[in-house]
């Protein structure tokens, strides 16, 4: 390495995620390096110019000691990853199967990830188990090249106040709110030197009560780099990656995006299994409480006093017309009434026919007439 070059004050910030996605396309065709004095990656991407890559080429060359190449996984590594998840994480036989099988034949990272993916109650358990394995290596590694570091993601310091500490990595002097965040960086990057970082073990005792668990974005300062090579900074690999689920264990795609447009050879969306729970039981609600509305009509229960709501003016030609349409239905309805028939059945209460009441008798008597007498003759 080259004397020239300063040292730092604190261990260095690296990006857990932006390393893991390194390690995941680490391929023959794909080299990235590691900067140990500031801890920037430098990815040797060969679409750029002939006379950029000499250059470069030139750079890594001369200062000996300050890039590490990250390892490339070989196969036996990618076997060895999606053999241990399914013998520790899949518990349904058949899967179990279809997995292994898929694991023995050609290509099969990218058909292991379409398994995987079409299978949303497994895709949480994989994402899961790949961030805790990459983590180890990335750590393993790390502590072979000796290098003082702490992940960004674990950190919780102020992002205004890492930024400061980013910006005054190399001065001595600093003031007293940059100096406590040091000895906090100090005491966290000793934990990844520990056993417990290579082996994590769960912790004793009685469990914690069950709480939501809120999943929230890691915030995480920008870039500020001050010693990089006005040759290296063509190369600078600096994704926006907050999330073990946009790392897509192969080199093949690019992004999660790519990875799930191409699985089956048919453009696709995923869609998140909390999500989709979420919102089938939203429609479940919205049938029950339209149920409810209909029993409430039913049994007459409906609350008398209505929401008020806005109603717009009418327009006074429609009103007009409304009118004219009403007196001649009025007239047509007058005219009908007395041609044709009326109804049959039970006439209403409105309709019926004034009853007809007889009238009361007057009493008579009978006047009694005396007997004509005949004469007899003789």
């Amino acid at each position: 390495m080259k004397s020239s070059l300063p040292t730092a004050k604190n261990p260095l910030i690296l990006r857990y995620h932006r390393l893991m996605d390194a390690f995941a396309k680490s391929d023959d065709e794909r080299d990235f390096f590691l900067d140990k004095v500031e801890g920037f990656l430098v990815y040797v991407d060969l679409d750029k110019g002939s006379e950029e890559l000499e250059a470069l080429d030139k750079e890594i060359r001369a200062s000996q000691g300050r890039y590490a190449l990250i390892p490339k996984m070989t196969f036996y590594e990618v076997k060895k990853f999606m053999e241990g998840f399914v013998h520790e994480k899949i518990y349904d036989i058949d899967t179990k199967e279809k997995l292994l099988d898929i694991i023995s034949a050609k290509e099969p990272r990218e058909h292991f990830l379409e398994f995987i993916y079409d299978h949303l109650a497994e895709l949480e358990k994989w994402q899961q188990y790949y961030q805790e394995r990459s983590r180890i290596r990335i750590i393993e590694w790390l502590r072979q090249l000796n290098v003082q570091f702490v992940f960004e993601e674990d950190m919780d310091i102020p992002k205004t106040l890492l930024e400061k500490v980013k910006r005054s990595l190399f001065e001595t002097k600093v003031p007293k709110d940059i100096g406590g965040a040091r000895d906090a960086i100090f005491a966290k990057s000793r934990t990844y030197y520990s056993n417990e970082a290579l082996n994590p073990r769960p912790k004793r005792g009685r469990p914690p009560k069950q709480v939501v668990k809120v999943e929230q974005e890691p915030q995480v300062t920008i870039d500020i780099y001050t010693q990089v090579p006005t040759v290296c900074r063509l190369f600078l690999y600096i994704p926006d990656i907050a999330s073990a689920a946009s790392v897509t264990f192969s080199a093949k795609f690019e992004t999660e995006e790519h990875l799930l447009s191409t699985l089956r050879g048919s453009p696709r969306h995923y869609v998140d299994e909390r999500l989709a729970a979420l919102s089938e039981r939203l429609e479940s609600l919205r049938h029950l409480s339209t149920r409810l509305a209909g029993a409430e009509k039913f049994f007459g229960t409906e609350s008398k006093v209505k929401p008020a709501f806005y109603v717009k003016p009418p327009n006074l030609k429609d009103v007009k017309t409304e009118m004219l349409e009403d007196a001649e239905s009025m007239k047509v309805d007058s005219a009908t009434s007395d041609v044709l028939p009326k109804k049959r059945g039970r006439p209403r209460k409105e309709e019926r026919p004034e009853e007809f009441v007889a009238q009361r008798r007057r009493r008579f008597s009978i006047k009694k007439v005396s007997q004509i007498k005949t004469k007899k003759k003789p």
